[in-house]
């Protein structure tokens, strides 16, 4: 049986820059994966990206292709602020970087991975096995999303998740009732209204936030100062989370789960506010008490926060409710990995290098923000995340011999 040093489990802009960088310190690997799937396949036709320009990059240790180089290669406007980043233009970004930088991308799933006296034990959805040393899980966000308990038990026909769908098309002249208060909603009501569906949005919160719209006025030296602009927007404590995340790893474990949970909540791109304010019917103030199907509808029973119930009648509820870290829904690792991983609120607790208490078991992306801050929710964070994981798995493959055909399998992964 084949043995390789590491295994990188995911193919959006974490999983492809830890590719660029493990090559660029010579560490081998394979990476599995759907190139950019969580974009190309859970995020609404259409939508834009909150995160500027400049935040968007996938990283690589030469910047040999930036958002902005690669947008200057294709024609499309970009500016590092100002200028909304559209979904397909990262998308088609991401499947050229994985073309240019990370060609050997093995576009396989991971069905099973088990602990073994060598490392970890992997499975493919092609039937090959195969053990690593070091498994780095990538997996995005789609594996965690988080369903309202009260709606939870609706059939499919009637409820889904937002990152269930990608095409908003299919709503066209169907009632449909979003649920949530943060930028997934508000794009899929904006999107969904443009359509042609008769949308409704549903939202706990009285009242939406926005992004402030860039004025394109050059920013003062004062204001520059007061807030600095940063991978996470201005200000000074998103200037530490988006720049600091080793200096963020010390804080005391306590202030870290706080901050992460009340950090950056639901808010909304400038963009998107003309395409539902006035457009979109807003129920704001309620939460969902419990749904029933009758005569072909979904009734949605709301409680409004002066207490007053409310009951909406769609064919169809999308729950933009946003995602949330759970070990358990990791099922392709084996119950014993999940059951032993030292975990705090069902999220692993990490290294200062993103190992997990398993040896050789890595966690980046949204399951790290626990441990390095908020910006580990977005693709800025990718950067410090590559740079780091590499770091220490080179460290560990300084102290450990060579796995047999190791080096063959660097160079032909195919």
């Amino acid at each position: 049986m084949i043995n390789i040093n590491t295994a990188i489990i995911g193919a959006g802009p974490y999983g492809l820059s830890l590719a660029a960088h493990f090559r660029g310190r010579g560490i081998p690997f394979r990476i599995f994966g759907r190139p950019m799937d969580s974009w190309l396949a859970h995020m609404p036709k259409g939508m834009m990206l909150k995160s500027d320009g400049f935040a968007s990059n996938i990283s690589d240790p030469d910047d040999q292709l930036t958002l902005e180089k690669f947008c200057a290669e294709r024609g499309i406007e970009y500016g590092h602020t100002g200028i909304p980043v559209r979904l397909d233009t990262f998308t088609k970004y991401g499947l050229a970087f994985r073309e240019r930088i990370v060609p050997d991308l093995e576009e396989k799933m991971v069905v099973t991975i088990e602990r073994s006296a060598e490392g970890y034990l992997l499975r493919l959805d092609d039937g090959e096995q195969f053990k690593a040393h070091n498994v780095v899980l990538a997996v995005g966000i789609t594996h965690f999303e988080h369903v309202p308990g009260t709606l939870a038990n609706l059939p499919a026909e009637f409820f889904s998740h937002s990152a269930r769908h990608h095409e908003v098309e299919p709503f066209r002249g169907r009632n449909v009732v979003v649920v949530g208060g943060g930028s997934s909603a508000l794009d899929w009501a904006g999107l969904l209204h443009e359509a042609g569906a008769n949308v409704q949005l549903v939202a706990r919160q009285t009242a939406l936030k926005f992004h402030g719209k860039p004025t394109g006025k050059q920013r003062s030296l004062w204001e520059r100062i007061q807030h600095p602009q940063t991978g996470l927007g201005p200000g000074w404590r998103s200037s530490f989370y988006a720049n600091a995340p080793a200096s963020f790893y010390l804080l005391p474990e306590r202030l870290r789960l706080e901050i992460v949970r009340r950090t950056l909540g639901p808010s909304c791109g400038w963009f998107i506010k003309d395409k539902v304010m006035n457009h979109v019917p807003l129920l704001l103030g309620h939460s969902p008490e419990r749904a029933e199907v009758r005569d072909g509808k979904v009734h949605l029973h709301l409680r409004a926060q002066d207490g007053a119930e409310r009951e909406v009648v769609a064919d169809h509820i999308i729950a933009a409710t946003g995602y949330r870290v759970a070990l358990d829904r990791l099922t392709f690792l084996s119950s014993q990995i999940r059951s032993t991983v030292r975990a705090v609120e069902s999220t692993p607790v990490l290294s200062s290098t993103f190992e997990s208490s398993m040896p050789g078991l890595y966690f980046v992306g949204l399951a790290a923000a626990n441990s390095f801050g908020p910006v580990m929710r977005f693709a800025f964070g990718a950067d410090f995340a590559a740079r780091t994981v590499t770091g220490g798995v080179a460290k560990s493959l300084s102290r450990e011999p060579v796995p047999d055909q190791v080096q063959g399998v660097l160079t032909t992964t195919k």
